[in-house]
């Protein structure tokens, strides 16, 4: 019994102990199996998370699904500043063509930085015609409230215009036609510096015993024939026996025509040539060549040592002039032709602060002497255009154009065509003065 006691009690306890072990066991699985709604309950975190990101997506869509862009042709329009005056310009060439394109470019930055109030924007490589009428239409649509064009042939398309938006002002830059109320013209005697680097480059090349020059022109317009014309009056001041040959390139701004025409007269044997056009293609030319080119438009166009000179232009203070008066509402859309005097218009190498250049270093001292004294002149407005363009003036075929003691009118130099009313010319400029060789073109008499 004692024997059965003892065996029952051993097997009481051992199942007591797996009982209690047993129960151990199972007791651990609640701690295991109770993490996991810790685990899961972190769930709806990242999910909570995906409202916040889908909340982004309207703010980033929003601003295409307000088009205020518009395009003319593969131009695009630019957009105005609210509660800013602004003011376009629209430009033959390249911006930075280092010339004529380039200088307004210059002059309207200037405005931006020197008017107070005032938002500039550009398009540039504009054609003249039918896109630039429709690029006018637009930035006067758009609400620009003066815009530039600074090409002889923006003037029609920007009358046209002008008629619809009269609210807009618009001002041409070489043209000669104006309504007195929102459309204007402005230009300035550049004829006056043409004149002093004829007599700097008569003097050039008689000094180096080659008294021919070249002048590469645009287009048979006023202001061309006016340019040439200067040039070679100022030409047979310091070498009565120096000719000039021109030639016709039909464009502002061609680099490779450019180029291409400033070879062909250098190679006809010219010394010094001209420019008309819009890139410092010549002097380049003039440096492969040994000889002189004459850039123009852009203070920045004379850079290589073989270019002689460069008649500039300085449109920034007369930009901010027109600018701010039509803010005030004190200045008047009409005909604006400017000199020397008024600071807008430069000659490279002899203006205050610069040095003479290389080609002007070794010419004779009294030469240099006359060129100063006349540009000084010019500067106090003392000697204008039509102190250029003083009689006697003989044509090329020798005629007497201008008699002596008479003096060309401002009708004269934009070759109005004679008879018109109110612009009636006695010696209209569509002929070449005495020393050019060559022929104007028959379609333009």
């Amino acid at each position: 019994m004692r024997t059965n006691t003892l065996w029952n009690l051993f097997g009481l306890l051992v199942a007591m102990a797996m009982v209690v072990s047993a129960c151990g066991q199972v007791s651990t699985q609640p701690a295991v199996v109770e993490t996991q709604p810790a685990v899961v309950e972190t769930q709806p975190a990242v999910v909570e998370t995906q409202p916040a990101v889908v909340e982004t997506q309207p703010a980033v869509e929003q601003p295409t699904e307000a088009p205020t862009s518009e395009t003319v042709g593969s131009f695009q329009i630019p957009e105005i500043e609210d509660g800013k005056f602004n003011v376009a310009m629209v430009l033959i060439g390249p911006h930075d063509d280092g010339g004529w394109s380039q200088a307004h470019y210059e002059g309207l930055d200037y405005v931006e930085k020197n008017v107070s109030n005032v938002h500039t924007s550009y398009i540039e490589n504009v054609p003249e015609g039918a896109d630039s009428e429709q690029i006018f239409r637009s930035l006067a649509r758009k609400g620009f409230n003066l815009i530039f064009g600074t090409s002889f042939g923006f003037m029609d398309p920007m009358e046209i215009v002008a008629s619809e938006f009269p609210d807009t002002i618009f001002i041409h830059i070489s043209g000669f036609k104006s309504n007195g109320e929102n459309f204007g013209n402005l230009f300035g005697a550049m004829e006056d510096m043409k004149y002093l680097a004829g007599m700097i480059a008569g003097a050039r090349a008689k000094l180096d015993g080659n008294p021919k020059l070249g002048y590469m022109a645009t287009f048979p317009i006023p202001e061309e024939l006016r340019l040439g014309n200067a040039i070679a009056l100022g030409m047979k001041k310091t070498c009565p026996e120096c000719t000039m040959d021109v030639r016709w390139i039909n464009t502002w701004h061609d680099p490779i025509i450019e180029k291409e025409a400033a070879a062909s007269l250098f190679d006809a044997g010219a010394q010094v040539v001209f420019t008309g056009a819009d890139t410092p293609a010549v002097a380049d030319v003039a440096q492969e060549k040994g000889k002189w080119g004459v850039t123009y438009d852009w203070a920045g166009s004379c850079k290589v040592e073989r270019c002689l000179t460069a008649p500039y232009w300085n449109w920034g203070p007369y930009y901010a002039q027109i600018t701010q008066g039509v803010i005030d509402g004190t200045y008047t859309p009409g005909w604006d032709y400017f000199d020397a005097d008024t600071g807008s218009l430069g000659l490279f190498g002899l203006m205050e602060g610069e040095e003479l250049t290389a080609g002007m270093k070794d010419l004779p001292p009294d030469v240099i002497q006359l060129v100063r004294e006349t540009l000084d002149k010019m500067l106090k407005g003392e000697f204008t255009r039509f102190d250029v363009f003083a009689g006697e003036i003989k044509d090329n075929k020798g005629n007497v154009i201008v008699p002596a003691g008479e003096k060309m009118q401002q009708a004269d130099l934009d070759q109005f065509p004679p008879g018109a009313p109110g612009l009636e010319c006695s010696y209209c400029m569509y002929w070449w003065a005495d020393g050019i060789t060559s022929e104007l073109p028959e379609t333009g008499g």
